[in-house]
C-alpha cells in the first residue's frame, strides 16, 4: 500500500461541475496531511504484511473478512510480535478499508474479542528506555572528542536533555527555532507527536552551572563551528549530518541519525528516548513538581509524567524501610 493510501478515495467531480484537476489534486494533498507522515509509511509497511499473508493463505485482504484477520492477529501474538505491534497492525487494517470507504473489520466482534484476548496474555506494559541520568550524560560528554561532530553530537546531547524533546522533535529543529536571551535559550517547537496541527510551543533552557555540560553554551558553540565549516551564517535545519572527512552537510539529521548519536555516545543500553526520560527522572529526583516537568516534557497528562516520579521515588518514605528488616 502506498503511504498516500490512508487519504480518502475522492470521487470524479459530478458532471457539469467546472473544478480543475489541480483543484482536485490540492484537495488530495490536505487529505494526506490528515495522517503524519511517519504514521503513514508505517501503516503501508503493516498492510503489505497482511496483503502478503493474505496471498499465502488464498484470502481477500480488501475487504478482509473478519475472520481472516483475527486469525492473522493471533498468529502474529502466537509468533512472539508484541500487543503494540498487533495494535498497529488492525489499525493499518482499519485504515486501508476507510480509505477504500469499505467497513472495518476492527468492530467485528470476534477480531475484538481475540484482540482483548491477546492483550490479557501478553500484557500490555512497553518497554521502558533506560533513563539517561545527569551524572551519566556528564560522563558521556566529557569523553566526546573535539571538533565539529565532538560539537554538534554534544549539543544535540545536552539540548536532548534539558528541553526533554523527542528525537523527532530534535531532527526538526531549525536554527530560526532558536533565541538566546539573558535567562538561557528559548526553544519553539513548531510541531511534535503530540501537536500534529502544528500549534506550536515554547521550552525554556536554562544556563547550566558547569560550561561543559551547559545546554546553551553548547548550543551557541555547535552553531559557530557549523558556520566556520559552512563559510556562512547557518540557515535552515539545526542538526545536519557530518561525512567521514569532515564536511557540514545541508540536510537535517533524521530521527534514526539523532536515535543512532546517542547508542553511539552513550551506548547500546540507551535510545533516542533516553534524554527525555533521563530529564523527567532527574527531575522528579532532584523534587521537581509533575508540573514543572510536565511543562518541559509537553505530555498531554500527568498521569503520564507519573510514570517518572514513580520511578523516582520508589525508595523514598519506602513502606517496607526501617521496620526492622
Amino acid at each position: 500500500m502506498p503511504t498516500d493510501a490512508l487519504a480518502p478515495r475522492f470521487a470524479a467531480p459530478a458532471e457539469g461541475l467546472a473544478i480543475p484537476p489541480e483543484a482536485v489534486e490540492r484537495a488530495r494533498d490536505f487529505a494526506r496531511a490528515a495522517t503524519a507522515e511517519n504514521t503513514r509509511r508505517a501503516y503501508a509497511t503493516d498492510w503489505a504484511d497482511f496483503e502478503g499473508w493474505c496471498r499465502d493463505h488464498g484470502t481477500s485482504a480488501l475487504p478482509a473478512a473478519p475472520a481472516a484477520v483475527a486469525v492473522y492477529l493471533s498468529e502474529l501474538a502466537s509468533a512472539g510480535r508484541k500487543v503494540a505491534t498487533v495494535t498497529r497492525r488492525l489499525a493499518a487494517i482499519a485504515a486501508a478499508h476507510k480509505a477504500a470507504k469499505l467497513p472495518s473489520p476492527r468492530s467485528d466482534a470476534e477480531v475484538q474479542a481475540v484482540v482483548r484476548g491477546i492483550r490479557r496474555t501478553l500484557g500490555v506494559a512497553q518497554k521502558q528506555a533506560r533513563p539517561l541520568l545527569v551524572g551519566e550524560l556528564r560522563a558521556v560528554v566529557s569523553r566526546l572528542p573535539e571538533g565539529l561532530q565532538g560539537a554538534r553530537d554534544r549539543a544535540l546531547l545536552l539540548l536532548g536533555f534539558a528541553g526533554a524533546f523527542r528525537r523527532s522533535e530534535l531532527a526538526s529543529l531549525d536554527v530560526r527555532d532558536l533565541a538566546f536571551t539573558e535567562d538561557g535559550l528559548t526553544v519553539t517547537l513548531r510541531r511534535s507527536k503530540t501537536d500534529q496541527e502544528g500549534a506550536g510551543r515554547e521550552v525554556g533552557i536554562p544556563y547550566g552551572g558547569d560550561k561543559a555540560t551547559c545546554p546553551v553554551r553548547t548550543a551557541r558553540a555547535w552553531l559557530a563551528a557549523a558556520e566556520k565549516a559552512a563559510g556562512a551564517p547557518l540557515a535552515g535545519p539545526l542538526f545536519r549530518p557530518i561525512d567521514r572527512h569532515g564536511n557540514l552537510g545541508a540536510e537535517r539529521l533524521s530521527d534514526h541519525a539523532v536515535w543512532a548519536v546517542v547508542k553511539r555516545a552513550a551506548g547500546s543500553e540507551f535510545s533516542g528516548h533516553s534524554l527525555r526520560a533521563g530529564l523527567a527522572t532527574t527531575a522528579a529526583k532532584a523534587g521537581k513538581s509533575a508540573l514543572a516537568i510536565q511543562r518541559q516534557t509537553g505530555h498531554k497528562s500527568l498521569a503520564m509524567v507519573g510514570r517518572y516520579v514513580r520511578s523516582a521515588s520508589l525508595f523514598d518514605d519506602n513502606a517496607a524501610s526501617g521496620i526492622g528488616l
